[in-house]
């Protein structure tokens, strides 16, 4: 196993979420192609039943995570109060489901401060034609969490996947 130096680790964690932000959210059109990535996979599994490796549809993974802890000093974010936040403001928008993970979360802040902290994941899944639609929600539901808990900011994550209900 290789083991990173506590400021090896640090930066590879500030160049993934540094990529994850640069990452265009525009570019759908992409996600109904297969990626090169699973082209290969699914040679590589010729033992797999062909109907197990294009199983589901195209769809948009977009993953949200947020922060407890207030830059300001406040008091953190609660669960209730969280939860109270996905009803008011994913939800609505979202109403055919959605996953939350509690977390453990480690970021810099715009100090240059390493904040460790209570958060939580949210898992959207939604169709890859319905990702233009979405994507303004989306940035609505992160400025929204942003103001309301003085958040300097809610990461993102979007992947193309394959799902079947």
């Amino acid at each position: 196993m290789v083991t990173l130096k506590p400021r090896m680790r640090l930066a590879a964690v500030g160049v993934a979420f540094a990529l994850a932000a640069a990452t265009p959210v525009a570019a759908y059109a992409a996600l109904d192609d297969e990626p090169a990535s699973a082209a290969s996979a699914t040679s590589a599994m010729s033992s797999v039943p062909a109907s197990a490796v294009s199983r589901g549809k195209p769809y948009v993974e977009t993953r949200l995570f947020f922060g407890t802890q207030r830059p300001d000093g406040g008091p953190p974010v609660t669960d209730k109060q969280f939860m109270a936040f996905v009803d008011e403001e994913v939800t609505p928008s979202f109403p055919s489901g959605l996953t939350i993970q509690d977390g453990r979360g480690q970021w810099r802040d715009q100090n240059g401060t390493i904040e460790r902290e209570r958060s939580y994941e949210l898992i959207l899944l939604y169709p890859v034609s319905e990702a233009r639609e979405h994507d303004p929600q989306i940035e609505l539901i992160r400025d929204a969490y942003e103001r309301r808990y003085a958040q300097e900011s809610v990461a993102r994550a979007d992947d193309a996947t394959r799902v079947d209900f």
